[in-house]
Parts: C-alpha cells; structure tokens; sequence
C-alpha cells in the first residue's frame, strides 16, 4: 500500500494569506481594467470620431497625438501606482506574515 499523496488534499490556506492575494489581485485587475478602457476608449474614439481627434489642439499637434502620448504617461503612472502599492503595502505585509511563521 502507497503513502497518501498530500497533492491530493485541497491545499490549507492561511486565510491572512488568501486575503492579502485576493487584494494583490483587486488592485492589478482594477488598475489593468483601468489602462484596457482607456485604450479601448482611444481605439473607438479614433474609429468613430476621426474627425474630431484629427483636428487640431495647437499648430502642428493633433489630439489624436496628444491623447495618445496621454494614454502612454497614463500607462506609465498607473504602473508606478502598482509598483508603490506593492512595495510599501504588499511586501510589507509578507514581510511580517513571513515573521509570523518564522519562514525565511
């Protein structure tokens, strides 16, 4: 007779550890939602107002190029705003459920 294999056993969670992943996963999904809609909003925009992003904001700069450019420094903010979330909150919060446990 074999040893029972413990992959089988639903895995025991510590439930301070669930919480801190569903949250790690709320604010990367919400901040990806986030960037996909503003894309998508840029994309429809340029699709069904051509006219209106095509004009021009100032001489030699349409708002096409301008909100593009928007949409870059966006993407750029909002990765900042995940890399500080995660090393002052996140990690943080591994950090001392790891001492908790007296895992390395």
């Amino acid at each position: 007779m074999s040893p029972p294999d413990d992959r089988s056993e639903p895995a025991k969670l510590d439930p301070a550890l669930t919480a801190l992943a569903a949250r790690r996963m709320r604010v990367g999904l919400g901040l990806t939602a986030l960037v996909v809609a503003a894309y998508f909003g840029f994309v429809l925009l340029v699709a069904f107002a051509p006219a209106s992003v095509g004009a021009l904001a100032a001489p030699g700069l349409s708002w096409a190029i301008l909100l593009g450019a928007a949409l870059i420094v966006l993407s750029w903010l909002l990765t900042g705003a995940y890399a500080r979330w995660a090393n002052d909150s996140y990690d943080a919060e591994v950090t001392r459920l790891r001492g908790e446990r007296g895992a390395p």
